[in-house]
């Protein structure tokens, strides 16, 4: 199959969040012709039309991170039964100005842990909800709640409970076919 550049975002700001951690292990377990570059948006400040007219140079960057990449890949916590604030803001920034909206026809993924039971089963349908109005295909099945607990992810990466690990490389895989067959029919020109 042919290689993919993810582009994947870290809902949580916090250096050692749980989410970041499961980011690194996605990409360990993921398959090799998935490439994989961070896009941060810790930098952009509170977005306002008031900018439409001329984006700040940090905002253009962003813009540019995601256009570089041919596939999103969310991993977010919960905060307060939806996204984090700083997630909704990067998006807000990325489908405006009007017309230039970042995540038409770039295919997406939304994955989460918490320490809760349902994982963040909530704030991953507010952000498809989201994703779907800014016309990015989104991989919804299989889903993935997953419920963190001390010691599933290592520090390295390494997921230790062997169920887990084999779910999350099934989903990994999905979200390379997935990809693929987005790409195969959409033109990617956002």
């Amino acid at each position: 199959m042919k290689h993919y550049k993810v582009g994947y975002m870290i809902g949580s700001l916090a250096r050692e969040s749980i989410n970041r951690k499961l980011a690194g292990a996605l990409i360990k377990l993921a398959p090799e012709n998935l490439d994989f570059t961070e896009i941060s948006f810790a930098d952009l400040p509170l977005y306002s039309y008031d900018y439409d007219a001329d984006y700040p140079p940090v905002a253009r960057a962003f813009k540019s991170a995601i256009k570089a990449v041919d596939a999103l890949l969310f991993v977010t916590p919960e905060y307060n039964r939806s996204i984090p604030g700083g997630l909704k803001n990067a998006i807000d920034w990325a489908s405006r100005p009007y017309g230039t909206n970042s995540f038409t026809n770039k295919p997406s993924a939304v994955i989460g842990t918490s320490p809760g039971a349902i994982g963040t089963a909530v704030a991953q349908q507010s952000l498809r909800s989201v994703l779907g109005f800014c016309n990015s295909p989104q991989m919804n099945a299989p889903e993935a709640y997953i419920q963190f607990t001390p010691g599933l992810i290592s520090d390295d990466g390494e997921v230790m409970v062997e169920s887990t690990e084999q779910f999350l490389r099934g989903y990994m895989e999905a979200f390379h076919v997935f990809i693929a067959h987005v790409l195969s029919v959409l033109p990617n020109d956002a």
